[in-house]
């Protein structure tokens, strides 16, 4: 053996050596952790109750997409001949999914938070029925959607770039089947969904949010619509917008709890970059515009244009 054989032996035993000194420690660091699993004061779900999964929510989403928009997802080609057949398949394989996720997330809140039985499983089913059996009715709110969106963007060269492109029409399909499920009071997983696309997009929109047909979200990043908005149909929001609740006080969580704390923006709004409109009592008016970066906390009546006067340039 040669001394350069040597020396990469040698410096190989070192390797070994090294690593097993530092992983001796694994077993003492992984019992302090399961240790500290049963301070009340910290979250475990260690427990023989099954838990709503993260990667099958995605998958659902990835599913549904296939059927709200066929052929435009399809993990195959689809055309004519084979249309029944990779629907039917699509659908059954969704039913599958979605009513287990669906019973999975009624069942943890069952167990975990003592309340009484409510057939999960049959709820489960019945509402993955209910939501299958609205695809038609999404499709069809989902194009004008996507129709809104194409008549006020010269950017957009075709309906097709939008479906296949456009953050906010991603961020809006998964909020409208999100919604269904906020609908038929399953938990867990309408938000894990809405959350998704939030973490995806960056446009973050409650499930329990009501927002009408031709919605258009441009650009959208940072926009933030909460629990109880309301929000008619034919308005367009962009990048940057809240559409939230005031400051709630540190003990008020409990106490507006399903109470309205989002505003209500009536149809043919346009809000602009930047702006922020909070409160459940506030109402801004049909075909108002809300200009960029303003703070509105008041109600605005219809047929209004709020902006900030014009700044003071400094040229140096």
């Amino acid at each position: 053996m040669s001394d350069k054989d040597r020396s990469y032996e040698t410096r190989c035993k070192a390797d070994v050596d090294l690593i097993k000194n530092y992983r001796r420690h694994l077993p003492e660091i992984a019992e302090l952790i399961i240790d500290s699993s049963s301070d009340p004061k910290t979250y475990t779900h260690i427990d023989y109750d099954p838990i709503p999964s993260n990667s099958s929510v995605i998958d659902i989403i990835d599913r549904f997409k296939e059927v709200l928009f066929p052929g435009y997802f399809a993990r195959e080609k689809l055309d004519p001949a084979n249309l029944k057949y990779n629907m039917g398949r699509s659908v059954s394989v969704l039913f599958d999914m979605l009513s287990e996720q669906i019973t999975n997330s009624i069942r943890h809140d069952c167990l975990r938070y003592g309340k009484s039985c409510s057939d999960c499983g049959d709820r489960g089913y019945s509402a993955s029925l209910d939501v299958l059996r609205s695809v038609p009715e999404l499709r069809r709110i989902l194009a004008t959607d996507v129709a809104a969106v194409y008549e006020g963007d010269p950017a957009a060269k075709s309906h097709d770039e939008i479906i296949f492109s456009y953050p906010g029409i991603f961020a809006i399909t998964v909020y409208r089947i999100a919604h269904k499920l906020f609908e038929h009071e399953v938990p867990l997983l309408p938000r894990v969904m809405t959350e998704y696309a939030h973490s995806v997009t960056g446009i973050d929109i409650h499930p329990g949010a009501e927002i009408g047909e031709h919605f258009v979200i441009d650009h959208g990043t940072g926009i933030v619509i909460g629990e109880t908005s309301q929000i008619g149909e034919s308005v367009r929001i962009y990048q940057g917008v809240t559409i939230g609740a005031l400051s709630l006080p540190k003990d008020g969580g409990d106490k507006f709890r399903g109470k309205k704390r989002h505003p209500t923006i009536e149809d043919d709004v346009i809000v602009y970059s930047g702006a922020t409109i909070l409160g459940g009592e506030t109402v801004i008016g049909a075909r108002s515009v809300i200009g960029g970066n303003v703070w509105v906390t008041k109600s605005i009546p219809p047929d209004t244009t709020v902006m900030l006067e014009e700044p003071t340039l400094i040229y140096k």
